[in-house]
């Protein structure tokens, strides 16, 4: 199944309407689809590369709006079967305490979640089911998608399509290493 929705992905790319077909996957990928909106942009971006930076946005605001529908659906349901089921087993203050350390550091989750391979959607569901702050949410997915998608905008602009290889196999591994260098500096700084 995996693999027919990554062939049908990339088949949208050479699509006359392929921007549309983005903004599309761009939006579900942030709340329950499985494959991310970068497997559509980059040949995009590589067919058209003075589109690289309109591409880049359209993906922007489509994942930042599909992480506004992953926040109702975690604000939503849990309000509606996840709080029932956590009452029933004796769990609600449990939850309430987790949620409450969630949102001291949901918004680098958030970030983290936004820029790394790490699902996206799984991030915006949990901040709408703990009550994060939707301003702080918006706010962190804008800036997590944006470096992300710029980021391969303009890569590819800037180098075609040589850095394809680098972006779909490597991308991933370099953004998760700039988070844990990151969140490992903020350590050190707070505990040093």
């Amino acid at each position: 199944m995996i693999r027919r929705l990554y062939d049908w992905t990339i088949a949208l790319a050479e699509h006359p309407r392929a921007l549309w077909a983005l903004a599309l996957v761009a939006f579900l990928e942030s709340s329950v689809f499985p494959i991310p909106p970068d497997l559509l942009m980059i040949p995009m971006i590589i067919a058209a590369p003075h589109r690289a930076f309109l591409i880049a946005g359209v993906a922007v605001l489509s994942s930042v709006a599909g992480g506004l529908l992953g926040y109702y659906i975690g604000w939503g349901l849990f309000e509606s079967i996840g709080r029932p089921v956590l009452e029933f087993y004796g769990k609600a203050d449990s939850f309430a305490a987790f949620a409450e350390r969630y949102n001291r550091f949901g918004p680098w989750a958030v970030l983290i979640a936004g820029v790394t391979p790490f699902p996206y959607k799984v991030i915006t569901i949990l901040s709408g089911s703990t009550g994060l702050s939707l301003p702080v949410f918006i706010v962190a997915s804008i800036i997590a998608r944006g470096a992300r998608f710029f980021l391969i905008a303009a890569l590819l602009w800037q180098f075609g399509a040589p850095i394809r290889d680098f972006i779909e196999r490597r991308l991933g591994l370099m953004f998760t290493l700039f988070v844990v260098l990151l969140v490992g500096g903020f350590y050190v700084v707070k505990y040093l």
